[in-house]
């Protein structure tokens, strides 16, 4: 919850102050605190209620949905503490959000086109096309060799490009392993091979870890904010994992803790990405 405050801080002092229109007969205004910054002064701003029952401002709303982006969840819930320890959880939706959040027509477009963007990555996995900039999907995961359908209706001497390195694709096709143009590497690899190693402070023992793990159901890169317990949940997948020794949170809780150092000791760093193989 510290982070988040903190991001919260952090956008209000970058952003113009965003109010709402005591007179708006659409919303709902309360007198009290705002419950997703409970710890901040009370600076007199109106309140609007969320459907879930919960206080917000239009600037830390902003903040909190802007943070889920970026973080990979286009999925909006309430992060509310209930009982001082439970989260609401209520899911909210865009329509309520965009009008609580005051959002700006620029603010709009920005958050439709991520949400529409990590919607589409949550189901299938996409590249852009560098030509035409479409997001193509790649139904032959072992081929490098992609083809732009809008491309190929309009000028095949475009259609063809690398899914590593995301440039026109230079050589024999289809090559399935490897493209001709200079530096094509998978970039994905190199960052989990050369990625700083870090320390779970709340994990006892948990020290030397790589700071970024791909995860093991679906290959997306996932970080840890070296808060809270050593299991992450992918934000594509959803599945929930050992950031320390990779194994599915189920299997790992069987022999330590949360809170404690894996049995296994810290997984090596991985050198190569796992295929989603969705059903």
């Amino acid at each position: 919850m510290k982070m988040k405050v903190t991001f919260y801080l952090i956008y209000k002092a970058l952003s113009v102050r965003k109010m709402y229109d005591p007179k708006d007969k659409t919303l709902t205004f309360v007198d009290r605190q705002d419950d997703l910054d409970p710890v901040s002064s009370d600076d007199g701003c109106l309140k609007g209620l969320m459907s879930c029952g919960h206080a917000v401002t239009p600037e830390t709303l902003t903040g909190w949905c802007r943070s889920r982006l970026d973080e990979g969840d286009y999925k909006f819930t309430c992060p509310a503490l209930v009982n001082g320890t439970k989260k609401c959880n209520k899911l909210w939706s865009y329509q309520e959000v965009r009008r609580l959040a005051d959002l700006s027509p620029e603010e709009m477009q920005d958050f439709e086109m991520t949400m529409a963007h990590l919607a589409v990555t949550s189901y299938c996995e996409t590249q852009p096309c560098p030509h035409c900039k479409t997001y193509v999907e790649r139904t032959d995961l072992s081929n490098l060799c992609v083809t732009c359908t809008i491309c190929a209706a309009d000028d095949p001497t475009y259609s063809l490009f690398c899914w590593q390195c995301q440039k026109p694709w230079k050589g024999v096709a289809p090559q399935r392993y490897r493209c001709g143009n200079s530096g094509c590497v998978n970039k994905d690899l190199q960052i989990l091979k050369s990625c700083r190693t870090i320390s779970l402070p709340e994990v006892r023992g948990a020290t030397n870890c790589p700071s970024v793990r791909a995860c093991p159901t679906c290959g997306l890169k996932v970080e840890h904010n070296q808060q809270h317990c050593k299991n992450v949940t992918c934000p594509r997948c959803q599945a929930v994992f050992c950031f320390i020794c990779l194994q599915r949170k189920r299997k790992c809780s069987k022999t330590s803790t949360p809170f404690q150092m894996c049995v296994s000791g810290v997984a090596p760093r991985q050198t190569s990405i796992p295929i989603w193989h969705r059903r």
